[in-house]
């Protein structure tokens, strides 16, 4: 039974790996589907945060909750993708898990500008640690990122800027304050 189809259908990810974004699209014969992380969305909705708008920016920062200011930094920890968690962090648990399983896992490894140095390095670690298995398959990040055409990007520019407002509004205010009291006690 492949594990990748099952697993999305019954809104998990795949296997033991960490998501690669916690929005993304998922192309089969059927067609294509929209996946969410539904713990990030159950968890923002608890906060009370989470809004089109705010769906809008995880899809613009490809997936990633790391640059969005509305989120707290509890929640940026437990939701990062495979991109913001260490390799090696990952490389760790597999041989962790390693002694629990009979034959071999099917490890990704995810890296970002690989090399033969840095995947050298990485399949050391890995034989080290006692993998059994150094690699299944080598993702890489592509040079260069598509146009995210579901986005509002206005309402994020409109957002964004709204913001910036808002904080020059504060700083003269605050420089206002800090004048007046400062003169009262001169």
């Amino acid at each position: 039974m492949p594990t990748a189809s099952t697993s999305q259908i019954l809104g998990n990810n795949e296997c033991f790996e960490p998501y690669t974004s916690n929005v993304y699209i998922r192309r089969t014969l059927a067609g294509e589907f929209v996946c969410i992380n539904e713990h990030l969305v159950r968890d923002l909705m608890n906060l009370g945060i989470w809004t089109p708008l705010l769906k809008d920016k995880i899809i613009a920062n490809n997936g990633s909750v790391q640059n969005l200011t509305e989120i707290p930094s509890d929640l940026k920890a437990l939701y990062k993708t495979v991109w913001e968690i260490s390799q090696k962090t990952v490389v760790d648990m597999a041989a962790d898990r390693g002694a629990f399983v009979d034959q071999s896992q099917s490890l990704n490894i995810h890296m970002m500008g690989a090399n033969f140095g840095k995947l050298s390095s990485m399949h050391f670690y890995g034989w080290e640690k006692g993998l059994k298995t150094g690699m299944y398959y080598l993702r890489t990040k592509a040079a260069a990122d598509a146009i995210k055409f579901t986005v509002d990007q206005e309402a994020i520019e409109k957002d964004e800027k709204t913001k910036k407002q808002r904080l020059k509004r504060m700083t003269v205010w605050l420089l206002w304050f800090v004048l007046l009291t400062t003169k009262r006690h001169v």
